[in-house]
């Protein structure tokens, strides 16, 4: 990396922005050079929480933009500006950190990954959990072939809230378990299936995209070339929660338990023959390891070097961003059409 800090502006000031603004702030290779809401009372009580003497404040984000020092822009701003918000930094020439979802239409982000392309700039999606280091070391645990044939995957993101009024559970909640899935497995579904339940707001302002609702909680189920499927549960109206991950092969199940001490780990076992019937051997617990690591800041830094090198995220690109995007979008489809199986693109 380039020995000069690398000039950032972070757009939106919410509870996620100010961890970018933070870790922005921390980071060795950044200098923040300003920090964008259309709230002012935000960019105050970010004022009085860190030191911004030399950033700049602003509400006006095309003015941000035109700003000589800054060389990337980190976006955190709810999903529906995301597309103006990127194409415009990417043709002022930035490279873009954007939050997931990079938009809420598979074209949409499609055509974005190509103008990053066309400028020769990096767009890196903020999928936190790639950089997770449980999801880290989940990865390289499921190459040493340590489970055996993979069989089927599961999933339950659950919580009492927040509840999102823009979006479903389903937009809110699925693309972190998809991401792990998709990067765990090396592959990504080729069908979905959906079916969700709605108890709280039958009325959606796009009734175009949600036409009976934001469902509150949503059952799915993910089909993968491989013949690899994966079920996932999701309610933002259950104070049940959970936050837990599971690939089950031949040999073993792999956890992640996000919520756990132990975040990951491998239970072996499987079943022998004798007779007719079928006995449980070779079974133990094991707590992996783990390098300690924040998720956000290993982002950060991550997008700083592809913009130090110019060079595509191999983790995060817009491309993973854009199939995540195109997922959902099958999976919404599959939901309004009360669970039938829909080919992604």
């Amino acid at each position: 990396m380039r020995d000069e800090k690398l000039g950032i502006a972070v757009f939106g000031a919410g509870r996620w922005g100010v961890h970018l603004v933070r870790n922005f702030l921390e980071h060795p290779n950044a200098r923040l050079i300003a920090v964008v809401d259309t709230e002012g009372d935000r960019l105050n009580a970010l004022a009085e929480r860190f030191p911004l003497d030399n950033v700049k404040l602003s509400t006006d984000w095309e003015a941000v933009m035109q700003l000589q020092d800054v060389q990337g822009v980190a976006i955190a701003t709810p999903a529906t500006t995301h597309a103006l918000l990127i194409q415009a930094a990417l043709e002022q020439g930035h490279h873009v950190l954007s939050e997931k979802p990079l938009t809420l239409d598979g074209a949409e982000s499609i055509k974005l990954c190509q103008l990053a392309e066309q400028h020769q700039r990096q767009l890196v999606i903020d999928h936190t959990y790639l950089f997770h280091p449980a999801v880290r070391q989940g990865r390289k645990t499921l190459q040493t072939g340590t489970l055996g044939e993979l069989r089927y995957g599961y999933a339950a993101r659950t919580h009492l809230g927040p509840v999102r009024q823009d979006v479903d559970a389903l937009w809110d909640l699925a693309i972190h378990d998809i991401a792990i899935f998709n990067h765990w497995l090396n592959e990504t579904p080729t069908q979905v299936q959906a079916q969700g339940t709605v108890w709280l707001q039958s009325q959606s302002p796009n009734t175009q995209f949600f036409p009976q609702g934001l469902s509150d909680l949503v059952w799915l189920k993910l089909i993968y070339p491989s013949g690899f499927q994966a079920l996932v549960h999701l309610c933002w109206l259950n104070p049940d929660k959970q936050r837990r991950l599971c690939i089950a092969g031949s040999q073993g199940t792999l956890i992640f338990d996000e919520l756990s001490t132990s975040p990951l780990t491998l239970q072996r076992g499987y079943l022998e023959q004798t007779d007719q019937y079928f006995i449980p051997a070779g079974q133990s617990v094991e707590a992996l390891e783990l390098e300690p690591a924040e998720p956000l800041r290993q982002v950060c830094g991550h997008f700083l070097s592809c913009m130090a090198q110019n060079r595509p995220s191999e983790i995060s690109s817009g491309w993973v961003g854009a199939k995540l995007v195109q997922i959902l979008s099958a999976l919404t489809t599959s939901l309004n059409q009360g669970g039938q199986i829909v080919s992604v693109p």
